[in-house]
């Protein structure tokens, strides 16, 4: 039974990341660790998240586990979700004034507070940060993670901050909430997604389910 890793930094509800993956994976074992050496041992890790950056780095700094995290982004698929997609890049304006954060830099790019101006919608309405509930995501790259998905479908969003990767070629999928932004990332064994799957009802689970199956 190979072993499917799923990224416990102490920060985030992870039951329901590893139901989902239990649901889709029967035949696996999933493990909620926060043990680099079962990491390293995993066939496949998921890195979820929920939080600030900056206590979402520090955990991950004091358990330890950047280091298991960029071995399993060489060497085998790795899904990030929520804060998880967002401390690939690397630095983060989630910080204390005038500072950025610095996160684990595998994917170029940064991480950016929707802007105030983006926000005013006419008749003086304004969009509420954060960001939450569906909204569709609009895929710019075909990806097995996409198999039986269709473009601009609806995921589930909790945020304030998204990835602006520096290369184009990295952005996965926009969605739109004042601006067009990336909600999903991809390079090489490294999937990231700025929405919930595990919230996401059955193509949540489809996605889940196609990263199990993806062999990078």
């Amino acid at each position: 039974m190979s072993l499917i890793a799923v990224i416990d930094f102490g920060m985030g509800n992870l039951r329901s990341v590893a139901k989902a993956l239990e649901h889709v994976a029967p035949r696996h074992r999933i493990e909620v660790t926060s043990d680099p050496a079962r990491i390293d041992a995993a066939e496949r890790v998921v890195f979820p998240g929920q939080g600030a950056m900056p206590d979402c780095m520090r955990h991950l700094h004091e358990l330890g586990l950047a280091p298991a995290i960029a071995r399993a982004a060489a060497t085998k698929p790795l899904l990030g979700v929520c804060i998880g997609e967002q401390m690939l890049l690397d630095e983060s304006d989630e910080a204390p004034p005038g500072e950025v954060t610095r996160s684990l830099g595998l994917i170029p790019g940064r991480v950016e507070r929707f802007p105030d101006s983006a926000l005013s919608l006419p008749g003086g309405h304004r969009l509420k940060v954060p960001h939450m509930g569906w909204n569709r995501v609009f895929q710019m790259l075909a990806h097995p993670l996409w198999e039986g998905i269709d473009d601009g479908a609806y995921f589930y969003f909790v945020h304030s901050y998204f990835a602006k990767p520096a290369r184009r070629a990295d952005c996965a999928a926009e969605s739109e909430y004042g601006l067009r932004f990336t909600c999903a990332l991809a390079r090489d064994n490294i999937f990231a997604t700025q929405f919930h799957p595990e919230k996401s009802a059955a193509l949540g689970l489809r996605l889940y389910e196609n990263f199990i199956h993806w062999n990078p």
